[in-house]
């Protein structure tokens, strides 16, 4: 419930959202997974499946039939055997991105851009851009009080067309069950991969846990992007105002200051928890402000996970 900002229902067909100078400022960097994933066609991640490919992976020996341009020659100097190469398949990403699209991302406080929803939307088109331009394979669901939305990932340039025109019809509304939901996707995405959901994370603590937690014994490699206006972070309300449900009907009058310290108190502890819990499970969590450059903060994580894939 906020006081002094506005909710908008944009229900637009434009790609507005799709901020150029973002995808510009990410469009160089690679999306890993740190995980082995499956996948069914050459690109930049390792498979468990081994083929001939360009990465070492053991020998074995050679047996009748095999294919003497895998043979390893110099093992064959050393030792008089005939050993055959073999080697880890490229294959390719599979990223699900799971927006959350309740009414609450449509806040928007006086000092922000834009709301937390048009933010949301410019973060996963971003890396919807980034996902097609690897050659790599894109799913999503769009979650609220129940799932709006699944779509089976595909690695057809089509599926980033149709991506981004749904993200332009969308409108945030209703209540949510994001953690409940994540749970009932964990069963549904089977097929290992990057998981990248993008949320305010205002929901039952319990049940969000829950639901990071079946995603991470699925082995997806999940990524948490909080996004918050900058209001629900300082809470700098001062005079007497009104609080309205964003999603829901209630109000309540309040002094802001007798309020501020134990929100604040509050929000630290939910957010903690989600920040020790990502760390335990190996997920990256990332806090964005509406107000932070999101070049800068998609830069810095994406950096930082290439630094940490194991190649």
């Amino acid at each position: 419930m906020w006081p002094n900002g506005t909710k908008r229902d944009y229900v637009n067909p434009s790609r507005a959202f799709c901020d150029p100078e973002l995808l510009a400022g990410i469009s160089s960097l690679e999306l890993r997974a740190r995980r082995i994933v499956e996948g069914y066609v050459s690109g930049l991640q390792r498979s468990p499946w081994q083929g001939f490919s360009v990465e070492f992976a053991e020998h074995r020996e050679y047996v009748p039939g095999d294919d003497l341009r895998h043979v390893d020659w110099k093992a064959y100097g050393k030792t008089d055997k005939i050993y055959i190469k073999r080697y880890e398949q490229d294959t390719n990403l599979i990223c699900y991105l799971a927006l959350d699209a309740s009414e609450s991302l449509l806040y928007q406080s006086p000092q922000a851009p834009w709301t937390k929803w048009d933010c949301a939307r410019t973060i996963a088109a971003a890396l919807s851009h980034l996902i097609m331009r690897q050659q790599d394979s894109l799913g999503w669901a769009i979650i609220a009080d129940e799932l709006r939305q699944v779509v089976r990932p595909s690695g057809s340039p089509a599926q980033g067309r149709q991506f981004i025109d749904e993200l332009g019809r969308l409108s945030a509304a209703g209540p949510t069950s994001l953690g409940k939901l994540l749970a009932q996707l964990a069963e549904r995405w089977n097929r290992r991969g990057v998981v990248v959901v993008i949320s305010d994370l205002f929901c039952d603590l319990s049940e969000l846990l829950t639901g990071l937690r079946r995603l991470h014994y699925r082995q997806h490699d999940v990524i948490v992007l909080q996004v918050l206006d900058p209001a629900e972070l300082d809470f700098p309300f001062a005079e007497d105002c009104v609080f309205l449900d964003m999603e829901g009907a209630d109000r309540l009058a309040v002094d802001p200051q007798l309020l501020r310290t134990g929100y604040l108190r509050e929000l630290e502890l939910h957010n903690r928890s989600v920040r020790a819990s990502c760390r335990e499970w190996g997920c990256d969590f990332l806090q964005i402000r509406t107000t932070d450059p999101l070049d800068l903060a998609l830069a810095a994580l994406l950096n930082r996970r290439v630094r940490q894939t194991k190649i």
